[in-house]
């Protein structure tokens, strides 16, 4: 916690805190991302899951380390200032800030163009002013209303796989992993995976308002995360075995897809209604994530300042949430969904290459974890990185470049204005 300003209210116990994450991971992600993903892995698309799963591993338990030893708002940008000094806490900062905030947009499309396709820009700018107002009064009610999502999310995925593996129409025999596999797509498919499981930095950008946070967050961290594994793994496998790789490659909607071809298509309403409270889900939490870690900033002077508030009655960064969703509403109207997620994955894979790096630097009596966690992570960060779309790693490099010479403008600055003094 930053000395000196308000603090946040210690109001999450664990079951609120896995609950965030559940709603940060199990979203708008796996309605979204298994397509692209097959296309890229085709046969391999289990195989892209496992090692966007390994990596999540890697980085939630470095995370969780992390966040038991430094319980304040800000998730990496404060371990990377702790332990890797000034600079890389803020390009962690800067990636999360800026990819995140992407990522909220394409969310918020999202829910526009599942329902109401017509008018999906307004729709997704009420969706923002909505979820923004329930954080603004105050993180429990953000719990509860994930809460009911999870549950409503959960449901809707729980019939799909229901409906894929009991109706006859799923062949098992279309898991098999053929020929037409290749490293480098089940590793672009690990990257667009990784997007839907990025959620559990939630809980750790949360961590001035969980009670006991050495204990609460590295217990939620790891049980959201496994949750999540095991309904993303059903699902995929299930639908698969409905729709083939090529089929489910070319699918934009393809859970609804598994609904026709098993005959029941008067449940494709109900899907979708799904998907887009999925994505209502995921957006409540990138909000509560990306307010968060703008507040350690602005503690910070990396952003304005004025950013810092802490709200006298709710005890939440009133400014910092409303900042968020103003450039959020400005996005909807320019950002391409497709990219939004690509430069967003890019950007938090950075972030949690450089909370690797911070977990490397803990001792054992620090709770360090094992040395192979931290190293496999990181490794993996970058090479999932680097694996997605060309376009997405030029993008998320250039703004990654921008944020570092902003840094830089702003140190020459600070050290020209003190020597003129």
């Amino acid at each position: 916690m930053s000395i000196g300003h308000p603090a946040l209210a210690r109001r999450l116990g664990t079951a609120d805190a896995v609950v965030i994450g559940l709603g940060s991971m199990i979203g708008a992600g796996i309605f979204a991302a298994l397509g692209p993903a097959a296309h890229a892995a085709a046969s391999g698309l289990l195989m892209g899951l496992a090692v966007a799963a390994v990596v999540a591993y890697c980085n939630a338990t470095s995370s969780a380390r992390l966040a038991a030893r430094y319980p304040a708002s800000g998730g990496t940008y404060v371990y990377g200032r702790m332990r890797l000094g000034d600079f890389w806490g803020y390009l962690a900062g800067w990636a999360f800030v800026v990819g995140k905030t992407a990522s909220c947009a394409a969310m918020a499309l999202t829910v526009g163009a599942y329902l109401w396709p017509e008018h999906a820009n307004a729709v997704a700018v009420t969706a923002v002013v909505a979820l923004t107002a329930v954080n603004y009064r105050g993180v429990q009610k953000s719990a509860l209303l994930t809460r009911v999502i999870v549950v409503v999310v959960l449901a809707v995925l729980a019939m799909v796989v229901v409906i894929s593996l009991s109706l006859g129409h799923a062949d098992i025999g279309r898991l098999a992993i053929g020929a037409d596999i290749t490293v480098g797509g089940v590793l672009q498919a690990g990257g667009l995976l990784f997007f839907a499981f990025a959620g559990y930095a939630r809980i750790a950008t949360l961590g001035e308002e969980v009670r006991d946070p050495a204990r609460t967050i590295p217990r939620a961290i790891p049980v959201a995360l496994g949750i999540t594994l095991v309904v993303y793994a059903t699902v995929a496998v299930a639908v698969l075995a409905v729709l083939g790789s090529d089929r489910l490659g070319a699918s934009r909607a393809p859970l609804a897809d598994v609904v026709r071809v098993a005959g029941v298509a008067w449940l494709v309403p109900v899907v979708q209604i799904g998907a887009a409270i999925a994505a209502l889900g995921s957006l409540l939490a990138l909000v509560l994530g990306v307010s968060r870690t703008a507040l350690a900033m602005a503690r910070d002077h990396h952003l304005p300042h004025v950013l810092a508030a802490v709200h006298p009655r709710f005890k939440v960064p009133h400014r910092a949430e409303l900042a968020v969703a103003v450039v959020v509403v400005v996005l909807t109207a320019t950002v391409d969904v497709r990219g939004a997620i690509g430069f967003s994955s890019f950007g938090v894979l950075m972030y949690y290459g450089i909370a690797n790096a911070a977990a490397w630097t803990l001792t054992p009596d620090e709770g360090r974890p094992a040395r192979i966690v931290p190293v496999v992570g990181l490794a993996g960060c970058v090479v999932l990185a680097f694996a997605l779309p060309p376009l997405s790693v030029i993008v998320g490099v250039a703004v990654i470049a921008i944020g570092a010479l902003l840094y830089g403008l702003r140190q020459a600055l600070t050290i020209r204005s003190s020597r003129s003094h």
